[in-house]
């Protein structure tokens, strides 16, 4: 998986654990628990197949206080980027559809490590 060649480079991950993970000839499902030099946490699932993906990026602080949350779950029918959003303090926010290594990249600018 590429995403693991990844995590092993990133000087902002202190540990990572696969949860779950199944591959098929036309798709993947995983989940997968990401520790940060900060002590945040990021919990990621996806679920691939050529008719569909979703996905949710939970972050959270050493507190278990979430961050921030991308996920593509259909239940904001009136955000106009749905299903694509992210949750934050502010509340509900518009969201373009995100990846895991795009999750990693804006955790990245934010921690200090």
């Amino acid at each position: 998986m590429e995403i693991l060649r990844l995590l092993d480079r990133l000087k902002c991950v202190k540990d990572y654990e696969i949860q779950d993970y199944k591959r098929w000839t036309e798709g993947f499902y995983y989940r997968l628990k990401m520790l940060f030099t900060d002590d945040s946490v990021l919990f990621a699932r996806e679920y691939v197949d050529p008719d569909e993906r979703n996905y949710a990026f939970h972050w959270q602080n050493k507190e278990n206080c979430m961050i921030m949350r991308w996920d593509n779950a259909p239940h904001h029918h009136d955000i106009s980027t749905f299903p694509h959003h992210k949750h934050c303090d502010k509340g509900l926010l518009e969201s373009t559809e995100i990846s895991l290594k795009e999750v990693i990249e804006i955790i990245e600018k934010i921690i200090i490590f």
